[in-house]
């Protein structure tokens, strides 16, 4: 029998994706969205609009779970004070109002379970060392996000609540994305690796990505952090070279480390740092990761 479940970020790539597999799976789907009239309102989907900040409460009246996976763009321009504080509220005051609202709603009548996205930002510039979700935080901008965001989300664990916090890494869809910037970049021959090439490049394929969410919410022995990312790490120079071998092209116009600082600012450091994620905590619970290679993830998606 199908459930009704909260969602945000429904217009979102992973979140779009999350959507069409739920109202599949014949679960009701209550799309918090900005945008309403972009959701045509069916039987297994009620739009519900908001201004990605503060979720109105009767949102979560009759749902039985709450899936956040809203947020302002990383990397949408320089790191100017405005932005980094729309990046913040985007995460944080939403995720302190969602679980405002469920704290408001009778406890007979309050979500069992909350998955709120996180990313693989949390652990920082870390190098060679190998990430798993007993990792201690890193430092940054994203990192100290990272931090406040999972931690808003715990807040739900005293109304008894079931919380998991995902750490994102990149994901990979010629849907949207960072693939759908780089694919046409690389298919004209202007792809290049970022910085010195030699940094970790945590990522996930959308399958990949999806399936964890919907598995997050049906298995009750998830809780806490998980790191969706796919099981074969790649170094940034490896994932230029495979995705310039499956469009076809060479790629030889590295993106040099002071042209991304001059263009990002601070929050270059998110694309010239090396995190070596694993998903272990994914793979002890013998997740089937759909996608993961590199290859047979970039050649689903890009091949012609």
């Amino acid at each position: 029998m199908g459930r009704a479940i909260l969602l945000s970020g429904a217009t979102g790539l992973v979140g779009g994706s999350v959507q069409a597999v739920l109202e599949a799976g014949g679960h009701t789907v209550h799309a918090l969205t900005r945008r309403p009239d972009r959701l045509a309102r069916r039987a297994t989907l009620e739009p519900v609009g908001w201004d990605g900040l503060a979720a109105p409460a009767e949102a979560i009246a009759g749902t039985r779970a709450v899936v956040h996976l809203s947020g302002e763009p990383i990397f949408g321009g320089l790191a100017t004070a405005a932005r980094r504080e729309r990046i913040h509220a985007s995460r944080i005051q939403s995720t302190r109002s969602l679980v405002a609202a469920m704290a408001s709603a009778p406890e007979s009548e309050r979500p069992s379970t909350l998955v709120c996205a996180s990313a693989v930002g949390y652990y920082g510039d870390r190098g060679e060392e190998t990430l798993d979700e007993s990792a201690t935080p890193g430092q940054g901008f994203l990192a100290d996000l990272c931090v406040a965001w999972e931690e808003e989300a715990r807040r739900a664990e005293p109304l008894g609540v079931r919380v998991v916090s995902l750490r994102f890494g990149v994901v990979l869809s010629s849907r949207g994305g960072a693939l759908s910037a780089l694919g046409p970049l690389f298919r004209l021959g202007l792809g290049g690796r970022v910085g010195h090439g030699r940094q970790w490049f945590p990522w996930i394929h959308l399958d990949d990505a999806t399936g964890i969410v919907l598995r997050a919410l049906d298995d009750e022995s998830w809780s806490g952090a998980f790191n969706a990312v796919a099981p074969g790490a790649v170094r940034n120079a490896e994932f230029t070279r495979v995705l310039a071998r499956v469009v076809g092209r060479p790629a030889w116009f590295p993106v040099p480390a002071f042209a991304l600082r001059t263009a990002l600012g601070e929050l270059s450091g998110e694309l010239l740092g090396s995190r070596h994620v694993v998903p272990a905590r994914a793979a002890a619970a013998a997740y089937g990761f759909a996608r993961p290679s590199l290859d047979r993830a970039l050649e689903a998606e890009l091949a012609r």
